[in-house]
């Protein structure tokens, strides 16, 4: 049993298809004897111009396609320009006399799948069952690509979603403590007020101080905590948001930080300015969980129609092996929002030198109003 007749799994399961491209009948004829040599049924179909091949591939599904190089009037490469054209392109084999070697390299380049000369016909059936197999593995290829992306282009669906959904759950809780949790204590403050001033007794006077202390702090942590659920401050614009970002975390951690402003825009759009907070806010926390640094600088400008934000440290830098832990989602968080805007997000470390984290976001004129609308 032949080789091409051993591996039947890689075939396709009908006879082969066969649409020979040739102006001699007599090397057809030669084609034909060397496949049935072969041991493997096929149906041979012979066009020998240009518009009779282009009838062919477009009304017949063919396995294999062998063409000789040069036919009267044209060669097997405009053959191959109208098969690109065609949804089913099965593959391109060129059996042709002697062509050189540099007119058959060029042939496979453009992406024709194989050569063979017409004086080695004994090797025409390995030739095409190895053409269709590579051919089979492409194909394969091609579709798992697509699947691929069509499986990312979901998952950012989904976390673009996921993120909005975050946002929305956050104003919702902002409004109850601000509604809620933040009427009561307030209420509680003018109660212990009254009982301040209408009491004599000294005792009483002590305890009322220090729930009103108390109190205090309960409340100024509720607003903190409103803040970050839902930067009411942005509607001041993106440089306050970010400037009271860097006052907060420098009281918290004592950690010297500046912020340096190149803005010549005076508005983005809410979510574009929305990213941005998020990303110096998600920024700062990491540097005040692991950074272990000294200084902390944020750079925000707008020029040339990109919105560029930068948080760098001077800490121990992060180290290959953890931007991909399993469970470290806040830099990944961070790739997927900028994607959200049309944007993305660069991460570098050098040794000791300290981490930069830089949000890119361009701001086309005709995206920003939209945008604006859409909010």
């Amino acid at each position: 049993m032949s080789l091409f007749t051993m591996q039947q799994d890689d075939l396709p399961p009908h006879p082969l298809r066969i649409l020979h491209l040739e102006d001699s009948a007599v090397d057809h004829e030669l084609v034909r004897r060397a496949l049935h040599k072969s041991g493997e049924h096929c149906e041979l179909e012979r066009v020998e111009t240009l518009a009779e091949f282009r009838r062919q591939i477009q009304e017949f599904k063919f396995d294999v396609i062998l063409a000789d190089y040069r036919l009267p009037g044209f060669t097997a490469l405009d053959a191959w320009h109208l098969l690109q054209q065609q949804i089913q392109q099965p593959p391109f084999i060129l059996l042709s006399g002697a062509i050189g070697e540099p007119a058959a390299v060029s042939a496979i380049k453009t992406g024709i799948s194989d050569y063979l000369a017409k004086d080695d016909l004994s090797k025409l059936a390995q030739v095409i069952r190895r053409s269709i197999e590579v051919h089979s593995i492409r194909r394969a290829k091609e579709k798992a690509d697509i699947e691929l992306a069509l499986s990312e282009q979901r998952l950012a669906d989904f976390a673009e979603h996921l993120q909005m959904t975050m946002e929305q759950e956050r104003a919702a809780i902002a409004r109850e403590i601000h509604d809620d949790i933040g009427g009561a204590l307030a209420a509680v403050k003018f109660d212990l007020s009254w009982i301040g001033r209408h009491t004599t007794d000294s005792v009483t006077k002590g305890h009322v101080t220090a729930a009103t202390e108390m109190l205090q702090h309960a409340l100024e942590a509720s607003q903190r905590i409103m803040m970050n659920l839902r930067p009411a401050i942005l509607d001041q614009g993106l440089v306050a948001a970010v400037q009271w970002l860097a006052e907060s975390f420098m009281k918290r951690t004592a950690i010297e930080t500046t912020v340096h402003v190149f803005q010549e825009k005076d508005s983005l759009s809410k979510a574009v300015q929305l990213v941005a907070y998020r990303t110096v806010q998600e920024a700062l926390t990491n540097i005040a969980k692991h950074a272990n640094c000294s200084q902390v600088t944020i750079d925000l400008s707008d020029a040339e129609n990109v919105l560029t934000l930068e948080v760098k440290d001077n800490g121990k830098g992060i180290l290959p092996s953890e931007h991909n832990k399993p469970k470290s989602f806040g830099l990944r968080g961070l790739h997927e929002r900028a994607k959200t805007v049309g944007g993305w997000l660069d991460v570098s470390s050098n040794g000791n030198t300290g981490t930069s984290i830089i949000l890119s976001v361009p701001l086309s004129p005709a995206h920003s109003d939209t945008q604006q609308e859409n909010d």
